[in-house]
């Protein structure tokens, strides 16, 4: 009889294979020193959190489902994964704190208590709101818990670009957990799969992604700042703070909308992001920022499928290449979703076409792709 920790992992090492036989790992190009391994396998997964040392949870959006994952041993391969819930609609958000799990599906949040040791399935939900537009167009949400202890999520325009008669649309909101009560925090933010909150300043720092079917080239994809909250990025009069929708807009000088901090190209498709909390990475520090850009769907030739690093200690922030090589020509095997600093300093990202997690760490010397 094999003990249950040996089976678990033999059960990871086939998925990892099946799930990375068809993948060219061995092409990402990463910065000198860095060293890219597979974590886990979970299909389309999105939004990552972390639970108690060892426990990552991870939302999903075509799926339905939502995984815990366990690293048992250390050594940062999570070799047991359960399905904690299922048959949900793109619960693709999540958020955990003090040992709840928050889900945010397309018209409703649940928390789940005692996520770290609840048995799956886990049916027993507690409903935070379901009074949320019922529309998948841009529905799916990004979930966090900000630093007063809301939860904070967007409600992306359910169009490409239009007018909604319901102000929450084109959105980022917060909900108190004790009264249920939602506040519109950013107007006029098409549609944000990725926010974070700067580590020395508290400033709410966002992804939004622009309209298409402008062209190849614009408008570019934002990355943009809240210094107050109630501030109106523009959407769907002007784009990128200086490209009037060729509809919609009425007139309004560009100063009334808040510009992007950074422009990221067009359709690049910024989600997921993280200030880096650690001190594993050299020349990285709190005001460094990394965003998964999704990768374009229409553009004649493809951009995006990559991690960009964003020094934000510099006016205007500037941007690097960190990871590249999911698009091989015009086909993209894999596809960044959500990035987040693990407690040992490592980034873990997500990659919903592939089904992986990928876990970043720097290793000095040693061989950068592994």
């Amino acid at each position: 009889m094999y003990p249950i920790s040996y089976l678990s992992r033999l059960l990871l090492c086939l998925a990892l294979s099946a799930s990375t036989a068809a993948q060219p790992i061995d092409r990402l190009k990463l910065p000198q020193g860095y060293q890219l391994t597979v974590a886990a396998a979970a299909s389309n997964a999105r939004q990552m959190a972390l639970g108690e040392p060892g426990t990552l949870f991870v939302g999903s959006r075509r799926a339905g489902q939502v995984y815990r994952l366990r690293d048992t041993d250390g050594d940062g391969v999570y070799e047991q994964r359960d399905v904690l819930l299922r048959g949900l609609n793109m619960p693709s958000g999540i958020a955990y704190r003090d040992g709840d799990l928050y889900i945010a599906a397309v018209k409703q949040i649940l928390r789940l208590n005692n996520a770290d040791r609840v048995t799956p399935p886990a049916a027993n939900t507690e409903l935070i709101t379901d009074r949320l537009p019922n529309i998948s167009h841009h529905g799916w949400k990004y979930l966090k818990l900000g630093p007063e202890g809301e939860l904070y999520f967007n409600l992306g325009a359910p169009c490409n670009s239009c007018l909604s008669d319901d102000p929450r649309f084109a959105t980022l909101m917060k909900i108190n957990l004790n009264t249920k009560t939602q506040t519109i925090v950013a107007h006029g933010v098409r549609n944000s799969v990725g926010f974070a909150w700067h580590p020395k300043t508290d400033e709410l720092w966002f992804s939004d992604n622009g309209r298409d079917h402008l062209g190849d080239d614009q408008p570019d994809d934002e990355l943009n700042r809240l210094s107050q909250p109630g501030q109106h990025f523009g959407y769907p009069f002007i784009h990128a703070g200086d490209i009037p929708d060729p509809k919609l807009y009425q007139q309004q000088a560009f100063s009334a909308f808040e510009s992007p901090v950074l422009k990221l190209g067009a359709h690049v498709a910024p989600l997921g992001m993280t200030f880096y909390h650690g001190d594993q990475f050299p020349e990285t520090d709190q005001s460094s920022l990394f965003i998964a850009q999704h990768g374009s769907w229409n553009r004649s030739r493809k951009v995006g499928y990559r991690v960009i690093k964003v020094d934000t200690s510099v006016t205007p922030p500037s941007q690097e290449v960190f990871i590249d090589g999911w698009l091989n020509g015009e086909r993209a095997w894999g596809r960044p979703v959500d990035i987040l600093t693990d407690r040992d300093g490592s980034l873990l990202i997500s990659d919903d076409r592939a089904g992986l997690i990928y876990r970043v760490r720097y290793r000095g010397n040693s061989s950068a792709l592994q």
